[in-house]
């Protein structure tokens, strides 16, 4: 039997592909343990609106699986913590330590009720609504965070002792400290996933000196059913935009930022957005300028004309500056490419930013006598992509959906399942983790 610190698998970040492998293992029997940074699993998808080219809710998919993964009798749940340290031990296992961050708030008796989060005075930036509006310094992460249990940003928390003494389940618990897990595993699944290009390093789109350009994150959050308001608003002077402008490829295909790979997602997320806008706002022009419409996927290319039917505007051209009017509108100046390259310019009430996806593989540190290869731009190397995808160049170790590049949800879930099966031959071939 394995004892309480030994696990068959260790799955490290618990976004749609971490959860998705960790079920197809607990499924077939094998221990999982799925450790999560944040306070919450579901990673970015629990986050978006709804999904392309099917405009299915994102949450509507991801929520289950997220309940499912919690109350399953093979998974363990670690979340608010961090893997710090793994050496594998020859050939068989790996050992690992993993710091459990205080959250200050007892899970066993925490209900979730919020009212900890509505006594708390201390108001923040929300980074899980991309800072477009506050929380509280006790906070539940978002509303179908899992588990649904408060944390205590102690860092921002003045101690006015509010929480403690308001909560009905006595939960708030001041005395908690990081505590250090130390854990046996088989072998290692990495699916941490993909950072946003910050639009900062593109300084000329205006993100941060112009008030009304946003990212396609925030546009996501803006149209989802957890979204922070009520309606698409702009963040200058809360007006509902009538002209809404997109910009293609920034922070993707651009060798001046190091990243001459093509994002794959940043195409259908915007033409996906411009339809929930119609329905959102259906007074509201879209214009979506391009260089390239990368339209590769199963249903991608009926999805970009139906979206073209419906009255976006497609404008094939390079973007050079945006600036803001004296009423904070946002001015794009670009080159036409269906008029000769000839130097053009509109106004809009808003401007949101395509960014690309970026390597997430910070994680590969962690891993003290075994080094996990890195392709040229950053992300995880898959060994044999075409036959073995989610092989890594270290036995026992293996890597789940944009951890190893960027891609759509439906990939990240196959390749998910194809990590979980790999895993399982590697397992069996070792002789370890077998069905208990």
């Amino acid at each position: 039997m394995k004892q309480a610190n030994e696990y068959d698998v260790l799955i490290i970040g618990a976004g749609i592909a971490g959860i998705e492998a960790a079920l197809t293992l607990g499924d077939a029997g094998y221990r999982v343990l799925l450790v999560e940074k944040e306070g919450s699993i579901g990673g970015k998808m629990a986050l978006l609106s709804k999904t392309f080219p099917t405009l299915d809710c994102a949450s509507c998919i991801a929520t289950p699986k997220m309940a499912a993964a919690a109350h399953h009798p093979n998974i363990t749940l670690l979340t608010y913590s961090e893997v710090q340290e793994v050496v594998k031990n020859g050939e068989a296992d790996f050992s690992v330590k993993i710091l459990k961050k205080p959250r200050y708030v007892d899970l066993d008796a925490c209900t979730g009720c919020g009212i900890c989060e509505t006594v708390c005075p201390v108001i923040v930036s929300d980074e899980f609504q991309y800072d477009m509006r506050g929380r509280k310094a006790a906070y539940i992460p978002f509303d179908i965070a899992v588990p649904k249990k408060a944390i205590i940003d102690l860092d921002n928390c003045i101690l006015c002792g509010s929480c403690e003494r308001e909560c009905p389940a006595s939960a708030i618990d001041f005395t908690q400290e990081p505590e250090t897990l130390e854990v046996k595993v088989g072998a290692i699944i990495i699916a941490t996933g993909f950072k946003l290009f910050s639009p900062t390093l593109r300084p000329e789109f205006g993100y941060g000196r112009c008030k009304n350009v946003i990212t396609a994150m925030q546009m996501d959050r803006l149209l989802a059913p957890t979204r922070p308001y009520n309606s698409v608003l702009r963040p200058l002077d809360g007006k509902e935009p009538m002209r809404i402008a997109y910009i293609l490829c920034v922070g993707s295909r651009d060798r001046k930022v190091g990243n001459p790979y093509c994002s794959q997602i940043c195409c259908m997320y915007s033409i996906k957005q411009a339809q929930l806008i119609m329905g959102a706002l259906p007074l509201a022009d879209v214009a979506i300028f391009y260089i390239d419409i990368r339209a590769f996927g199963k249903g991608f290319e009926e999805f970009f004309n139906q979206t073209q039917a419906m009255g976006t505007m497609f404008i094939k051209g390079r973007v050079i500056v945006v600036e803001e009017d004296k009423e904070g509108n946002v001015v794009v100046k670009y080159e036409d490419m269906d008029d000769g390259g000839r130097l053009k310019e509109d106004t809009f009430d808003l401007v949101v930013l395509a960014v690309g996806a970026m390597p997430n593989s910070d994680i590969t540190k962690v891993f003290k006598n075994v080094k996990i290869e890195l392709d040229e731009v950053g992300w995880i190397k898959q060994v044999d992509p075409n036959n073995n995808p989610a092989t890594t160049s270290v036995p026992g170790i293996f890597v789940a959906g944009c951890a190893a590049g960027p891609k759509d949800i439906p990939d990240s879930i196959v390749e998910a399942d194809a990590a979980a099966a790999q895993c399982m031959a590697y397992l069996n071939e070792h002789k370890y983790g077998r069905k208990r």
